[in-house]
């Protein structure tokens, strides 16, 4: 049975998607649950409409994602800390921060989207990835510098 995906759904397919799956499977469970309506002649035509509609979507949005990923990779971000003698930091640099330098050069990611491989605690280059989606983790550089 062919139907039209609604809502995304792990390892049978993304919203806007046509896929073909067991009728029981789509009579029981997807359809009830509202992830996926039927395709019948009469709605099939409207459905495959929305289908490229998205795909278009989702290539526009895979491109400007990329260009993003590209930007990223080769940004270095500088953050003054103080330091203690032993070049270690008051603390250490929160995700925010990273969010906020990367908005002063005009790439508006979450919070959420910056990765720590570890906590930065000392001065020196470290590397951070950022998030934009599962295919696409950049790797810039967070550089820490003695503040006076």
């Amino acid at each position: 049975m062919k139907v039209y995906m609604l809502k995304d759904l792990e390892n049978v397919g993304a919203a806007g998607e046509i896929v073909k799956v067991a009728e029981g499977y789509a009579c029981n469970f997807l359809i009830p649950r509202k992830y996926a309506v039927q395709l019948t002649l009469a709605n099939e035509s409207s459905y495959v409409k929305k289908a490229k509609t998205i795909e278009n979507r989702k290539e526009v949005i895979a491109t400007k994602t990329s260009l993003l990923a590209q930007k990223i990779s080769a940004i270095e971000i500088k953050i003054a800390r103080p330091l203690h003698d032993d070049g270690k930091l008051y603390g250490t640099v929160s995700a925010q921060e990273v969010v906020d330098k990367l908005a002063d050069l005009g790439v508006n990611v979450s919070k959420n989207q910056i990765i720590f491989n570890k906590n930065i605690k000392e001065k020196g280059a470290h590397k951070v990835t950022v998030k934009l989606s599962s295919q696409l983790q950049p790797i810039m550089t967070v550089t820490i510098v003695g503040a006076k």
